[in-house]
């Protein structure tokens, strides 16, 4: 398999949906109580990478198999298809990619605490059955719900825990990890724009696969008002974070690439097309969590 291919069915471009809350969980963790584990960081990190990039490869590989009777999508559109892969191999490689990532993550579980079990079982759970099982995620209207929550704050709070689980003066409780969603709702609604602009970019597409997603019940108008609207809530959250003192005040910052995102979104609403326009969804995610990420390094760098 050339790189090229490989990191197409991986979605390595889509990569920032994980990297950035990890790296903004780990900001948070060092910014309220100086706390960093480094060597669990790191085994999760290499776990949560390849646990991605199992879940990509998870999508592709039960996209092409549930495309039956639809052999255009699996020719012209399916990584596998269009670039003739084993399917099995595919499969092998899945498995061992969710396998490797398992077993660092029942170590670092050992380490830390069954808190982050449960939270990397429910990681798991949606990873397979996004996709995969008797009722994918993916074919109904919860797609954008659980990919925006899971790696938007499940990512970013399993940073937090890891970091301050063994500092005596966290206590984990339920403000804990309210504290952590409110501080983490402009990432997981940037996270889960992404999926909703592709589902209203594939409507039609959708439809003949047998998908029934959010746009299918509520029609593209609607679904257009909830994207624009998902932006302006992720802001007030970033807003109302601040002022509670959740993060730093230099993260206001962020709110100056507001106009950009504004723009490409109004961009799409206006005609979104898969190859055109669902490109701007896409920067509005890099721009959104990278101006987060960096603002966020200089409120600890200044403690401001």
């Amino acid at each position: 398999m050339k790189p090229s291919v490989f990191f197409e069915l991986v979605e390595i471009k889509a990569k920032t949906a994980s990297v950035f809350p990890f790296l903004m969980g780990t900001l948070y963790s060092y910014y309220h109580w100086h706390s960093i584990n480094a060597l669990d960081l790191i085994l999760f990190f290499i776990a949560m990478f390849l646990f991605n990039m199992a879940v990509d490869i998870n999508d592709n590989y039960w996209d092409y198999k549930n495309a039956t009777g639809v052999e255009s999508f699996r020719r012209d559109t399916n990584v596998i298809g269009v670039n003739h892969l084993n399917i099995h191999l595919i499969g092998w490689l899945d498995f061992s990619f969710t396998a490797i990532a398992a077993i660092i993550g029942l170590l670092i579980v050992s380490r830390t605490g069954l808190p982050l079990l449960y939270l990397g079982l429910f990681s798991f759970a949606v990873g397979f059955c996004y996709a995969g099982g008797p009722w994918p995620i993916n074919r109904g209207p919860l797609g954008e719900f659980f990919s925006g929550f899971t790696m938007g704050y499940i990512i970013y709070l399993i940073a937090i825990y890891i970091n301050v689980v063994h500092n005596p003066v966290v206590i984990l409780d339920f403000k804990f990890y309210a504290d952590a969603l409110l501080s983490s709702l402009l990432t997981v609604f940037a996270i889960s724009n992404l999926l909703l602009a592709n589902n209203i970019a594939d409507q039609e597409e959708d439809v003949k696969l047998g998908r029934k997603t959010l746009v299918y019940y509520l029609g593209k108008a609607n679904t257009i008002f909830i994207l624009k609207s998902l932006y302006v809530l992720g802001y007030l959250a970033l807003l109302c974070s601040v002022i509670l003192g959740l993060l730093p005040k230099m993260m206001l910052l962020t709110f100056l690439i507001t106009p950009i995102v504004y723009k490409n979104a109004k961009a799409f609403s206006k005609n979104p097309i898969k190859k055109k326009t669902f490109p701007l969804i896409i920067k509005n995610l890099l721009l959104i969590t990278l101006a987060e990420t960096v603002t966020f390094i200089l409120g600890v760098i200044f403690n401001f």
